[in-house]
Formats: structure tokens, C-alpha cells, sequence
């Protein structure tokens, strides 16, 4: 399976620091520690953004009767914010996710995470990425990823956000889902993704992979990758590239050469530092560009 590849890449599995107990890091609820198959963390590049100054936590949705867990983060006290929805690699809503989200808050935004697997399992007791992907991730199909962030959009328009700037970024399987919800929904103004599967066999839980849909894009979104990526290669960019030169979105990309998967991913081996950065102000430049500011 290609999405098990590409996300089997992420994984540098070397030993965690000296002296660092590892159930220290284990995800105990949505966004806090870290999804139990993301293991070892590298605690000395983790970024931790604090909440001084924003209200953050997690509230849940009741979405055609399940209950959905959303971690939100955003400047307190303030509405009519630009929203940003934050998805997640096969982890789920962990520590990383949530710092993401707190970055964006940091800058200004209403910044929503969903827990997307909830359905499926609970991704963060997982200890093994094979175990994951067999049980949770492969049962998720689009169409309710899609109607789950419609409805966390909907909510975010009456909680303080200005529905008029919506953006949305996502990581690994989270990239993937960026392109594709840009195509589902014409009111997202700006994506990024990060290292998302681009193409991939038609199923009855992903009909479509970003490829097929490229020409009739019509929301700009940045794509940033790593030109060492074992799951996703620069040919299979290239292509993408093509695909979305026969519409008019305005898509662009930038390839890492230094980089593979999960360049961003401070929490993993796999994470470089100078091209996650530059990624991130990438990031940041695009959807301001784009009106999600």
C-alpha cells in the first residue's frame, strides 16, 4: 500500500535520549504527548508554544451523532478571526498538531484540528505504524473526512471565525487531505501541504487522489516536499505539477532537496530544521497572499 510506504518513511526509530521515560511522552488525550506508534520522540528539537495570550483546548462536535473531538486554539478574546484547519499526519491530534495549531493562534488565527480518525479508532494507542494503518487509517473513507470538516467549518463560523478567510494546511495523510479539500470546498481560499500523497489507486473509500482532481482546482495551494522522499517521489511532483498547469489555480511547489518526508515533524529523526523553518514562513507568506490573514 503507497500510503503505508510514505508514511513508513517518516520513521527514524533510534533511541530516545538518556534518562527521558518514554511514558512521559504517550498521548493520555487529543493534543496532549504524543500517538504511541510515533515513538521514540526526539525531545530535543520538539518546539512547545505556549498559551499566554490565547484560549485553547479541545471541545466536541456531535457530527450526525458521533462525537467528534476538535482541538482549537486562538488569540483570546478576539473574533471575526481568519480560520485555519490544521490536519494531522496517521497520528492523529497529538502534541505536534496542537503546537501547530497554537503557532497559527500565535499569528492571529482561529486554528481548528479535528480528530479525523475517531470513527475508525483511536490512533494515538497504536504502537506499531503497520497496526495503525491496517486498523484505522485504511477504513477512513473521504466523503466523511469531507462532511466532518464541513461541519468543523460551520462551527468555526459561529465560534469567532471569519468564514471569508479560510485556509487549511495538513501533514503526510493530512497533505493529501489539503488538496482535497481545497477541490470540496470552493470557500477555502489558500492551502499547504506538506508531503501529502499525490496519486495513488481509485477505491471506494478514496475514489480520487489529488492528480485527479489537479485540473479543476481552483484554490491555490502551495505544496512543499522533500526531493529524498522514499514514498513520494520528485517525478510523481513533476506530474502533479503538469496536471495542475491544466487548470488555473495557481499552485505551486517547493522541493527540499536536503529534505524527505516529515522535514516538519520536529518530534521525529526525520525532522530538518532550516527546511522546516523556511517551510513554515513559506506557509505563512501564502495564505496571507491568498487572503487568510
Amino acid at each position: 500500500m503507497q500510503l503505508e510506504k510514505d508514511c513508513r518513511s517518516l520513521i527514524g526509530h533510534t533511541d530516545v535520549d538518556e534518562g527521558i521515560n518514554r511514558r512521559n511522552f504517550i498521548q493520555t488525550a487529543v493534543g496532549v504527548g504524543f500517538a504511541a506508534a510515533a515513538l521514540p520522540v526526539f525531545a530535543q528539537s520538539v518546539i512547545k508554544t505556549d498559551t499566554k495570550g490565547l484560549s485553547a483546548g479541545v471541545v466536541s462536535l456531535d457530527i450526525n451523532g458521533q462525537k467528534v473531538p476538535l482541538y482549537y486554539a486562538q488569540p483570546e478574546g478576539k473574533s471575526n478571526l481568519p480560520v485555519i484547519l490544521v490536519i494531522s499526519e496517521i497520528f492523529g491530534v497529538h502534541e505536534h498538531i496542537a503546537d501547530v495549531a497554537r503557532r497559527f493562534a500565535k499569528l492571529g488565527y482561529l486554528a481548528l484540528a479535528p480528530e479525523l480518525f475517531v470513527r475508525q479508532g483511536d490512533a494515538s494507542k497504536y504502537t506499531s505504524i503497520a497496526e495503525l494503518m491496517k486498523e484505522v487509517i485504511s477504513k477512513v473513507p473521504d466523503a466523511q473526512v469531507m462532511s466532518d470538516l464541513d461541519a468543523v467549518v460551520a462551527w468555526a463560523g459561529k465560534n469567532g471565525g471569519d468564514l471569508q478567510r479560510l485556509g487549511i494546511t495538513g501533514f503526510c495523510w493530512g497533505g493529501r487531505i489539503t488538496w482535497m479539500y481545497a477541490v470540496h470546498n470552493p470557500a477555502v481560499k489558500a492551502g499547504v501541504a506538506w508531503y501529502g500523497r499525490l496519486s495513488g489507486d481509485a477505491s471506494a473509500l478514496t475514489p480520487k487522489h489529488p492528480m485527479d482532481i489537479a485540473a479543476s482546482l481552483k484554490t491555490p495551494v502551495l505544496g512543499l516536499y522533500g526531493a529524498k522522499d522514499t514514498g513520494i517521489s520528485v517525478e510523481s511532483v513533476k506530474k502533479m505539477e503538469a496536471a495542475l498547469a491544466q487548470g488555473h489555480s495557481h499552485s505551486a511547489f517547493n522541493i527540499y532537496e536536503n529534505s524527505g518526508h516529515a522535514f516538519h515533524a520536529d518530534y521525529r529523526a526525520s525532522y530538518v530544521e532550516a527546511d522546516a523553518k523556511d517551510g513554515w514562513s513559506r506557509c505563512v507568506a501564502w495564505m496571507k497572499a491568498n487572503g487568510v490573514a
